[in-house]
């Protein structure tokens, strides 16, 4: 207890005053090492763990996947889905909350990560929204709440990097979470339409005759082609999901270089550099972990973890409401990738014990993770919002609400009706 109490207060004492998540998890370890003497104070064995962090097949798909976002970023996706999207539905009471929400569903598909949807979507449909007549404060909130579908929508970035650490297909997680991905979406309409009852607008948008409202969606659907190719080809099993991020890498350059004409050269580079930062910065976060990791097990914190939660053992149920409720109060302080890193070796061997499906967990747990994207202090996807909606943060903290209470709903209900996710993964497994 005294080695487990020691890592865990380097951890908070180094997170307290400011160190990146990556370098503390690695300081905890190194620190610890040392409190434990003999052979685990050789730096070969804080090496050969780091290594061993990044040493993954399905980790590899990763790069690949950001690397796809930003080429579809870039290459002139994110206005063709929103053009299909407003005159399509844009053009009812309310249209353009709509149109974010659905073309948040559809980018989410492509970029992975809510945080960069945020970004790229906020800064085109908040000013469109504030032009059209739609209250500055509310537009931000909801392209904030909306957001947190993003890394539920395959290929998630989260879903992956669970995925790998917990030594779960893929494949499986993919496909478990195109359903409740569905469900976020119909629930974010249901509460714009709620929340927006009263002064949403109805934009004119005129029909632009159907030979220019058929090139208009035929330009979007080369994009929604993306992620049904990915995941046609994992639930046939042409591929793997390493192998289709590479699929989907080629069919993203195809599409902005030869169908959009818009990816040029410096563009391709951005999107390199770009994807190497965040692919380095998330690999290193999963090496650091490794080393965390590493020294927690031979510490005894997998079993400490178990003997607390062995009473809940014969209560699944039970079992997985703690485990959320801890991780949506972690999650007001960490992001959602080092939560996912820390936690799941420490919660899978309970899980197991109690016989919970990693599939359907790692789902709900990504959902319960994702919250904390849009809940102070941190909250990225809040900051993002406010930044781009130029809104003060208190006032999208109080817009987002609405969504943040529901998606709450939500999760309780995957916890206490689990058939709502298995029953459709079983369809499409």
């Amino acid at each position: 207890m005294k080695i487990l109490g020691a890592l865990t207060g380097y951890l908070v004492a180094a997170i307290a005053v400011g160190v990146p998540i990556a370098f503390a998890l690695l300081f905890a370890g190194g620190a610890t090492s040392y409190l434990i003497g003999g052979t685990s104070t050789d730096p070969s064995i804080i090496a050969t763990q780091l290594l061993r962090g990044t040493d993954s097949v399905s980790m590899m798909a990763l790069p690949f996947f950001i690397l796809t976002g930003e080429i579809m970023n870039r290459g002139g996706l994110t206005k063709r889905l929103i053009a299909m999207f407003n005159v399509t539905v844009g053009r009812v009471r309310g249209g353009l909350g709509y149109v974010t929400i659905l073309a948040t569903l559809l980018f989410g598909a492509l970029v992975g990560s809510a945080v960069a949807s945020t970004a790229a979507l906020g800064a085109i449909l908040i000013p469109m929204m504030v032009s059209a007549g739609y209250d500055r404060d509310k537009s931000a909130g909801l392209v904030a709440g909306t957001n947190l579908v993003v890394p539920i929508m395959p290929p998630s970035i989260p879903i992956i990097v669970y995925g790998a650490t917990a030594g779960v297909s893929i494949s499986q997680l993919f496909m478990g979470s195109i359903i409740p991905a569905f469900y976020l979406t119909v629930l974010m309409c249901l509460t714009w339409f709620f929340v927006s009852r009263k002064d949403a607008v109805k934009t004119d948008v005129p029909f632009p005759g159907m030979k220019k409202f058929a090139g208009m969606v035929g330009s979007g659907v080369w994009a929604i082609l993306l992620p049904v190719i990915i995941l046609v080809g994992l639930r046939s099993g042409v591929f793997t999901a390493t192998e289709a991020g590479v699929v989907a890498v080629v069919y993203a350059l195809f599409i902005a270089i030869f169908v959009y004409r818009e990816m040029k050269m410096p563009q391709m580079i951005e999107a390199f550099v770009a994807s190497a930062k965040m692919s380095a910065v998330v690999m290193f976060l999963a090496a650091t972990a490794q080393v965390a990791g590493y020294y927690m097990t031979i510490s005894g914190l997998p079993r400490v973890v178990t003997n607390l939660m062995g009473p809940l053992v014969d209560n699944p149920t039970m079992l997985v409401l703690v485990l959320m409720v801890f991780v949506f109060l972690l999650g007001l302080f960490l992001d959602v990738i080092p939560t996912i890193l820390i936690l799941t070796p420490l919660m899978v061997p309970v899980l197991q014990e109690a016989g919970v499906d990693l599939v359907w967990f790692g789902i709900v747990f990504t959902l319960a993770n994702v919250l904390g994207l849009i809940t102070p202090p941190v909250g990225p996807s809040l900051n993002v919002a406010s930044a781009v909606g130029k809104v003060k943060i208190e006032k999208v903290s109080i817009t987002v609400l609405p969504y943040l209470l529901s998606q709450i709903v939500l999760v309780l209900i995957f916890i206490f009706v689990p058939q709502v996710i298995t029953v459709p993964l079983g369809w499409l497994t």
